[in-house]
């Protein structure tokens, strides 16, 4: 299919839409952000871009500490709502119901009403542009319990987690595969089956 060129945007969807919590326990603070991920394994390292001129920079970049809070789908009013409102004019906490959670080690708070968080330590600030990206080191992961099953395997499929693409948010849907599958060879069970249906499908024609 024939291509239209654009200039280049950041046009990279989906992103997380991540509730990042910093401040305190007595006066935390809320910024919506789609500009993170990961950057590398071991350590885990992560990223935020924020904007200078954002409440929530300066005391970023003084506390040397944030904490990257996944959002469920059931989030989406408090996920925008953070990310237009500033908290040098109010309490997002407040007027959108959250619930600060106190994290060992931590000044900030994390999140209660989010399924998982990451614990993150600034390490470098990198001056971009419109934006500074805040590089740090993942020191933990909250997880809600109900999440965990009874091997201690993360059962993430049930977090309820969203996207952001492009302006709007979406649901995360169906699962459609895992990691490697495509290379993965059948096991003995599942050659069997296989082959079962191979072989009623020759009958039938």
């Amino acid at each position: 299919m024939k291509k239209i060129s654009w200039p280049g945007a950041t046009l990279l969807t989906p992103v997380p839409p991540a509730i990042v919590s910093c401040g305190t326990i007595e006066k935390p603070n809320a910024i919506t952000i789609a500009w993170t991920g990961i950057i590398n394994s071991q350590p885990p390292k992560t990223y935020i871009s924020v904007r200078p001129e954002r409440y929530s920079y300066n005391i970023i970049k003084e506390s040397g500490e944030f904490i990257i809070n996944m959002p469920t789908a059931k989030l989406v009013k408090e996920i925008d709502y953070c990310g237009c409102r500033s908290g040098a004019n109010e309490d997002k906490f407040k007027a959108m119901n959250l619930t600060p959670y106190e994290v060992e080690g931590y000044t900030c708070p994390a999140i209660s009403e989010t399924p998982i968080s990451l614990t993150c330590k600034v390490t470098q600030i990198v001056h971009l542009g419109s934006h500074d990206m805040f590089m740090a080191d993942v020191t933990g992961v909250l997880v809600n319990e109900n999440l965990i099953d009874e091997k201690g395997r993360l059962e993430i499929e049930k977090a309820g987690l969203m996207a952001y693409a492009h302006g709007q948010y979406f649901e995360l849907g169906k699962k459609i595969g895992t990691f490697g599958f495509s290379v993965k060879k059948p096991n003995k069970k599942n050659k069997k089956a296989i082959n079962k249906k191979k072989k009623a499908f020759v009958k039938r024609k």
